[in-house]
């Protein structure tokens, strides 16, 4: 057998490309942190001037000769962007952790129900009003409505836990209310999102086919949660090599297997990357492993997944600013709202209440997943994807300033939650 491959030109040029975006997205991510800004945000940037937006306009024969030089090219780049999300949601599974502090649970409910339940109930009525200009190309709108609600409601536990990290309020009751209000939220929203993007491969899908999706998609995770809780944790005294081989088997072969029972390789990823945390645990050999991982992982395949992200946005045709702004004030204000109404019964003060409000706003890393997975199984149009992108972008660099400002106004506010 015979494996047929590129050309050796068509080799160079992926190669060279590849580097682009990788630069790119290193050089634009550093000077967004050298500004306190998330590093995601400048990744996405570093992809926007090398594509439709920038250098696609600006110079197309020299973008063309690299980004479009052969047939084929787009499909080995979108192989390095697929690897880029798979890994982003499995180190995403292997970090998430649902630990609720009985004496924070009715702040961490009322949180939840402000930032998740109210958003996508109120969400309900603008359906109509974008539909025409962010329906996919498949034109069901069962699954685009599920996309706009989700992406009203959706918060990013990556960029928060960074800001969290830089602040040095890492472990605080606020930010383990926000981290577990996080946590709760996504799993809930990637059920959504997998009925999404089931009835969109489907064409239409039945209640019942519905209710045996969710089920089965929350099962999983109940399954892996009960391995963890029951199970006596694998002694890893494996090679390292063993343990990454192993580890990447399971992932790919999972992904394959869940992929015949409905379920997306987006949400596949997340679940290996718990199984990981289920069976081997938090001892000091795992996460040292999975920080090398998480290294190799955020300085190539996840930079490259966003910067490929940002040059597929095109902020100069197909998008409007009217509609974006819109959108982006429609999201904004009703996670806002949402959380701020939830947390009048409460004792918390005025100001931790506006924290709460503004900060669950991040939308982050799961904001980007959103939009590339509806986009790919063509549930919204470009436009709607550029939106949900550059939403995702400025509500997280506005929690991150926010948090900043407040922090320097009262240093200690967030080490006690008052």
């Amino acid at each position: 057998m015979k494996l047929i491959t590129l050309s050796e030109k068509e080799i160079i040029i992926t190669l060279i490309a590849l580097a682009l975006l990788l630069l790119f997205a290193y050089v634009f991510g550093t000077l967004m942190e050298k500004i306190k800004g998330p590093r995601v945000v400048g990744e996405i940037l570093g992809g926007m001037i090398l594509g439709g937006s920038c250098l696609f306009i600006l110079l197309p024969d020299l973008s063309n000769a690299v980004f479009f030089a052969y047939p084929e090219e787009g499909k080995v780049l979108n192989i390095f962007y697929q690897l880029g999300l798979i890994f982003l949601m499995f180190l995403s599974g292997y970090n998430t952790d649902i630990k609720v502090d009985k004496s924070n649970a009715r702040i961490i409910s009322l949180v939840f129900l402000g930032a998740t339940v109210i958003p996508m109930a109120g969400s309900i009525p603008f359906f109509e009003m974008f539909r025409e200009s962010f329906i996919g190309s498949i034109n069901n709108d069962l699954a685009y409505k599920l996309v706009f609600a989700i992406g009203v409601a959706i918060t990013s536990i990556p960029v928060i836990s960074k800001i969290f990290f830089d602040m040095g309020i890492m472990n605080t009751k606020f930010s383990n209310t926000v981290l577990t209000v996080s946590t709760f939220q996504d799993l809930c929203l990637w059920i959504l999102l997998n009925v999404a993007t089931k009835i969109a491969s489907a064409g239409e899908i039945k209640l019942w086919e519905m209710v045996i999706i969710c089920a089965v998609t929350i099962g999983i995770f109940a399954a892996i949660a009960l391995i963890a809780r029951f199970i006596k944790q694998v002694k890893n005294e494996w090679k390292p090599n063993t343990f990454y081989t192993l580890s990447f088997v399971v992932l790919l072969l999972v992904s394959g297997l869940l992929y015949w029972a409905g379920i997306n390789i987006m949400y596949s990823a997340f679940v290996v990357g718990y199984l990981i945390k289920a069976v081997f645990g938090t001892a000091e050999t795992t996460k040292t492993r999975m920080h090398y991982l998480e290294n190799i992982a955020f300085s190539f395949f996840i930079p490259v997944y966003f910067a490929l992200v940002g040059i597929q946005l095109n902020v100069v045709h197909d998008f409007s600013v009217v509609r974006f702004l819109m959108f982006f004030g429609i999201a904004f204000g009703l996670e806002f709202a949402g959380t701020w109404l939830m947390l009048l019964p409460s004792k918390l003060t005025m100001r931790t209440r506006l924290n709460f409000a503004v900060t669950i706003n991040a939308r982050g890393g799961p904001g980007i997943v959103l939009a590339t997975v509806a986009y790919s199984y063509n549930i919204i149009s470009l436009e709607f994807f550029t939106v949900l992108i550059l939403t995702t972008m400025v509500s997280s660099m506005t929690a991150g300033y926010w948090l900043r400002l407040q922090q320097k106004r009262d240093p200690e506010q967030f080490n006690i939650m008052k």
